[in-house]
């Protein structure tokens, strides 16, 4: 189990990370290739495509971890970077402005990356612990 929780946490990780990633430079990439580009990629797709892979990862993980370790002080940090991305993609640009949209995301996606490497460490650190028992 514990191999699985920190694999979903690395990959929770990633994705938030993707999530910051594409909300900071993907308006900058459009811009920058719409000469060479006769195609463009919805973005508000990709955010909600984003969202509906973080959320579930993400819940996975820190449910696998806390079953390890029974360690919650991460989760409000995780809850509460869950709940920016969910409503940086449902309030959006309109309500939000591109600037408040992106500060969102970035906000929600560094707190999830905290809640994940908080439960990665956690995890790691019990685990080192019960093989420094087996072999004593």
């Amino acid at each position: 189990m514990q191999k699985t929780q920190k694999r979903t946490d690395k990959f929770a990780i990633t994705v938030s990370l993707a999530c910051a990633i594409h909300c900071l430079f993907v308006p900058s990439f459009v811009i920058l290739s719409a000469g060479f580009l006769s195609i463009t990629i919805d973005n508000e797709f990709i955010h909600k495509l984003l969202i509906f892979i973080v959320v579930p990862v993400s819940i996975f993980a820190l449910y696998a971890g806390y079953k390890n370790h029974k360690t919650t002080s991460f989760f409000p940090a995780a809850i509460i970077g869950m709940i920016a991305l969910v409503a940086a993609v449902i309030m959006g640009e309109r309500l939000l402005g591109e600037l408040g949209e992106q500060a969102i995301t970035l906000l929600g996606s560094l707190l999830l990356v905290f809640a994940h490497y908080q439960n990665f460490q956690t995890c790691k650190k019990l685990e080192c612990d019960d093989c420094h028992e087996k072999l004593a």
